[in-house]
């Protein structure tokens, strides 16, 4: 069986360090993990998603419209910008910071109300957070990442936590281990 996870951002939030630790977690299960990585416009705060598919065999990292498993979204528009890519019966997972895109910061646009109970009443399992105020707790906003894939670890069963732990002490820079051990175990709190 292939299942398939789809990390959904803003260029320098850190989401292609998440996939890096979610990656290592289904490696080391030895399961067979296809990533592909589309950045868009990432340096100028545009959309960044990272499509990653695993299981027996694997044979293209793309996700189509329909066919994501799960959503991990560091941000409420991309959630929404994504969201049909998510299967029915699929799960959304969220941060609930909201960063406004060039249209909105120009005043060509005003930053669309209501995301989450949007998304709830479209039938959505949703799991919506506070991870920026976790990461600010753990030591540093840029931890948002790490925060999302400690929720991620609590909603997707199979994986022990210790095989999550050893993923972010290997990805994250040695200098800002101990900030992401926080912002990991404050993600598992979250759920």
């Amino acid at each position: 069986m292939v299942r398939s996870i789809m990390i959904v951002g803003v260029g320098g939030q850190g989401t292609l360090l998440a996939s890096r630790i979610l990656g290592s977690v289904l490696q080391s299960s030895g399961l067979q993990v296809k990533v592909s990585e589309v950045h868009g416009m990432s340096q100028r705060g545009g959309s960044v998603v990272t499509y990653i598919k695993y299981g027996d065999e694997v044979y293209s990292p793309v996700i189509e419209k329909g066919q994501a498993d799960i959503i991990v979204s560091f941000e409420l528009l991309e959630a929404a910008r994504w969201l049909s890519y998510l299967k029915e019966g699929g799960e959304l997972i969220t941060n609930t910071q909201k960063i406004s895109p060039m249209p909105v910061i120009t005043g060509a646009a005003a930053y669309p109300e209501n995301i989450e109970d949007k998304i709830r009443a479209a039938g959505v399992k949703l799991t919506a957070v506070d991870a920026l105020s976790a990461a600010e707790k753990a030591g540093s906003v840029k931890a948002v990442n790490v925060v999302l894939m400690g929720v991620l670890s609590r909603l997707h069963d199979g994986f022990s936590q210790e095989q999550w732990e050893k993923a972010v002490e290997e990805c994250v820079p040695p200098k800002a281990a101990e900030i992401n051990r926080k912002a990991f175990e404050l993600g598992r709190e979250l759920v």
